[in-house]
């Protein structure tokens, strides 16, 4: 543990990435909480495409954004988990889900309207129908 503890040590000295290559891409994985069927038909009405499914896990993207919905229920981390989504325009995109009707047909999922934040950014707060938190913003 010594050696590794001068190894980070002498990164943060040199300013230097043990990751030799960048990222390209994150996927996190989002519980679906007790109803995988339901939030993933959730997310479909909320314009997300399925790009695949399989054992309890299906690939959802909207332009560039893409998540795996997974089969996965922890009340507690569902109601602690936060998610930050970029859209072309907010008001625009707050709009067209409040007129789809997605958030009657999901009693359990609830969106607040646009708001403007004192950090200065403006946000559409929703929770999906597993108790995740997403904030909604102008990209």
């Amino acid at each position: 543990t010594q050696h590794r503890l001068s190894w980070m040590m002498s990164l943060q000295q040199n300013n230097a990435s043990p990751m030799k290559t960048q990222a390209r891409q994150l996927k996190p994985f989002i519980p679906s909480g007790t109803d995988f069927s339901q939030s993933l038909a959730f997310f479909k009405a909320l314009g997300f495409q399925e790009n695949w499914q399989n054992s309890g896990v299906a690939e959802l993207q909207t332009g560039d954004a893409v998540f795996l919905l997974q089969d996965f229920h922890h009340q507690e981390m569902q109601e602690n988990l936060m998610l930050y989504l970029t859209v072309e325009n907010l008001d625009e995109w707050y709009e067209a889900v409040k007129a789809s009707g997605v958030f009657e047909q999901y009693s359990s999922a609830k969106i607040n309207p646009p708001k403007d934040f004192p950090w200065g950014a403006r946000e559409v707060h929703f929770i999906d129908p597993a108790g995740v938190c997403w904030h909604v913003a102008n990209a």
